[in-house]
């Protein structure tokens, strides 16, 4: 059956479109059932250098020098006429010769009127050139970035390592063994701190996302080969932790796990007693749960010998920025020192008294 002629209803409302099309801020274009240009806006021929006097009547594909000339958006655009597809963000490149290549976004609209029998498409264009050469220097920039942080990184461990060097003769030197333990301690945490980083460092490989259970092994190996001279006599295990978290995350965690290992290393096996210290780190769905625990002699049964020190505040800032509480109790034999994280209550726990967030420091027997 042969298209009937527009009514004057649909005259009327097509006349309306067209102007709101030509005065639009916006480059719009539109487009008739053949693909013909009926309206074009003048910002869309300002922006791309058609004659708005021509535009009118023209093949969408034959604009400039055939730059638009473009199988896909034909094919997208075919598919919108016919119904069959709706355009509503297609990125192409334009390229048109003596011209800067541009970025553009697409979004094409099939629309009606009245008997239905004339159809029409309302298509907007969107310059995104400079947005996406903004996207690509902000990405180059951060990988040199990350380039420059591995960089520092494995310079600042280099460094730790020789201050933690000098700070081993200087406790070999000194006649007070007072000042001896305090030289030790400080190298010891230097140590961990260098650890730490050469971790980060080797992990960072443009992810932000840390595997806690191959972080946690080196870093518990680190600790061990400058800590236990005797590996048959004292071990330390990881286990669980099979996840990943933010790198931000994975340092909070590994400085705790550092304090709390020192710690159990230093009082929990006294007179050259044999033991194991466990790294355990559990998910639950948004919860998680880090353990440290060792079969040493346990916590003094005495009250008063019971002490907070430099550990101990380190311990429970850290667990504070993770929105975490922290509990020490015994483990029969020895001592579990557990970090909680609960952002959801499970039903389990719901019977449970709540955490004290208390962590302690055994003094050496």
């Amino acid at each position: 059956m042969a298209a009937q002629p527009p009514t004057e209803s649909e005259d009327a409302a097509l006349s309306m479109t067209m102007a709101v099309v030509a005065s639009s801020p916006a480059p719009l274009l539109m487009l008739d059932g053949t693909l013909n240009i009926v309206a074009a806006s003048t910002s869309f021929c300002a922006a791309f250098g058609i004659d708005p006097a021509t535009a009118p009547g023209s093949d969408v594909f034959a604009l400039g020098a055939g730059e638009w000339n473009i199988p896909q958006l034909r094919s997208l655009l075919d598919a919108t006429v016919s119904d069959a597809a709706k355009v509503d963000s297609y990125e192409m490149e334009l390229r048109r010769p003596g011209c800067e290549d541009r970025c553009l976004v697409i979004q094409a609209q099939r629309f009606a009127y009245l008997d239905l029998e004339h159809t029409w498409l309302l298509v907007a264009v969107s310059d995104v050139t400079q947005a996406r050469a903004d996207k690509r220097s902000k990405d180059e920039a951060l990988a040199q970035n990350r380039v420059l942080l591995q960089e520092v990184r494995h310079r600042v461990a280099n460094s730790l390592q020789i201050i933690a060097s000098v700070l081993l003769q200087n406790a070999r030197r000194t006649p007070s063994e007072e000042t001896r333990t305090h030289l030790r301690d400080a190298h010891n945490r230097v140590m961990s701190v260098a650890a730490l980083e050469r971790q980060l460092s080797a992990a960072d490989d443009g992810d932000e996302d840390v595997p806690l259970h191959a972080y946690f092994t080196r870093l518990c190996e680190s600790i061990a080969s400058s800590m236990i001279a005797d590996p048959d006599q004292l071990s330390l295990a990881v286990e669980g932790g099979d996840g990943v978290v933010p790198a931000r995350v994975s340092v909070s965690l590994g400085l705790i796990v550092t304090e709390l290992v020192i710690n159990a290393l230093k009082h929990a096996f006294p007179e050259g007693r044999r033991g194991k210290i466990t790294v355990d780190y559990e998910f639950r769905g948004p919860n998680w749960t880090l353990c440290v625990c060792d079969n040493g002699v346990g916590m003094p049964s005495d009250p008063a010998l019971v002490h907070t020190g430099l550990g101990t505040s380190i311990v429970q800032a850290l667990a504070k920025q993770l929105q975490a509480s922290v509990e020490v109790e015994p483990a029969h034999p020895g001592t579990k020192v557990s970090i909680e994280h609960t952002q959801i209550a499970l039903v389990d726990d719901d019977a449970k008294p709540p955490r004290p967030a208390l962590v302690v420091e055994r003094p050496a027997a």
